[in-house]
């Protein structure tokens, strides 16, 4: 979640990653010390409703996450850099978010005999594949195979998504409803979910294909796999009533934007058997979704930077408000924060990407 070009750190956070060096050199922590941990996290009331750490639990917690960081730590600091271009680990986050709920999705995937699909909501930026990576190297050390699959994965070939911007000029890009192959996206999560030993091919998309417009490539072929995490931009989102595009937020502004906003919320609708089959739903959450476009525009920019193609801010700005004004993120996704049928987890994140609050939905506002 948290870019280590840009992270920082509470004064308690600042303390934790302290210790935590300590850990991973290998350093006994003293009594003293294992007692702050656990003070620390019985302190922290979310640690203890999400994670159901309790006075008599809290010990055990401390020392399995603490052998856990130990072991792990090498092959994190490994993938962090070479996959992610990080040249720290926030220990803190691991310590307090990635580890336990890399722990609470073993124990999800042990009350079950069939695999786990975990998804995983969250706009440009939040860090949702970031999570997925992390998440995924912890179950592998632990013995559980993981497959990803993004939404982005499932999108139409590039011939498909040409003659539907025939039929559909107002389907301009890839993203919004509509763009998405939703049969091959039940066929794979339902093969997963069954196919036991037999081998399942997982689509993947190519977004640099057809001078960016993407395609398909080559697909993975898995197994017995154990969890899924299935992330995505809109992952989980349902139809709203159409009467809220009457007084829609910017950049809803025209009656040809409402109209368009209707028309993906009517889309929305044939997306439903695909999150009937997730078994658990975490929303990445910014603070303030116009963000995401902040964000995206960074990410241009480093890419630039590295000698690659990019978009410029114009071209950011204009392409993030085509998925506002498709499903827009005050309409679509804020509700979700009071959705305890459909959610189980909230993870709210600050302007520079560190994380904020972490919560279950709070029904009712």
């Amino acid at each position: 979640m948290a870019d280590p070009h840009v992270q920082t750190f509470s004064g308690q956070d600042d303390w934790l990653a302290r210790l935590l060096q300590h850990l991973v050199r290998g350093e006994v922590l003293s009594v003293e010390d294992k007692a702050r941990l656990e003070a620390a996290l019985l302190h922290e009331n979310w640690q203890c409703q999400v994670f159901g750490i309790t006075a008599d639990t809290v010990h055990a917690v401390v020392t399995e996450r603490s052998q856990l960081l130990q072991d792990i730590y090498p092959a994190l600091t490994e993938l962090c850099r070479d996959r992610l271009g990080w040249q720290t680990v926030n220990l803190a986050l691991f310590w307090n978010l990635w580890l336990p709920l890399a722990l609470a999705i073993v124990a999800y995937r042990q009350q079950q005999r069939q695999p786990l699909i975990q998804g995983i909501l969250g706009v440009q930026g939040t860090g949702k594949t970031t999570l997925a990576i992390i998440v995924t190297l912890i179950l592998d050390y632990l013995g559980y195979r993981v497959c990803s699959l993004s939404l982005d994965d499932l999108y139409k070939t590039y011939a498909e998504r040409c003659q539907l911007q025939i039929r559909e000029p107002r389907l301009r890009w890839r993203g919004p409803p509509g763009t998405h192959d939703i049969d091959m996206g039940l066929m794979v999560l339902n093969q997963l979910r069954t196919a036991s030993s037999h081998p399942v091919q997982i689509p993947r998309f190519d977004k640099s294909l057809h001078q960016g417009a993407g395609d398909r490539t080559m697909p993975e072929v898995v197994s017995n796999i154990d969890v899924v995490l299935f992330e995505g931009w809109f992952v989980g989102v349902r139809p709203i009533d159409p009467a809220a595009f009457d007084q829609a937020p910017p950049p809803i502004v025209t009656e040809g934007d409402r109209q368009f906003a209707r028309d993906c919320n009517t889309r929305l609708q044939d997306y439903l058997p695909l999150w009937d089959l997730l078994d658990r739903l975490i929303v990445l959450y910014p603070s303030d979704y116009h963000l995401s476009q902040q964000w995206r525009q960074q990410a241009e920019q480093r890419m630039i930077d590295a000698g690659r193609s990019g978009m410029t801010d114009r071209e950011v700005s204009q392409f993030v408000e085509y998925f506002w004004r498709s499903l827009h993120p005050e309409l679509f996704i804020k509700p979700l924060l009071h959705d305890a049928q459909h959610v189980d987890l909230v993870v709210d994140i600050n302007p520079d990407r560190s994380r904020g609050a972490v919560y279950q939905p709070r029904i009712g506002g």
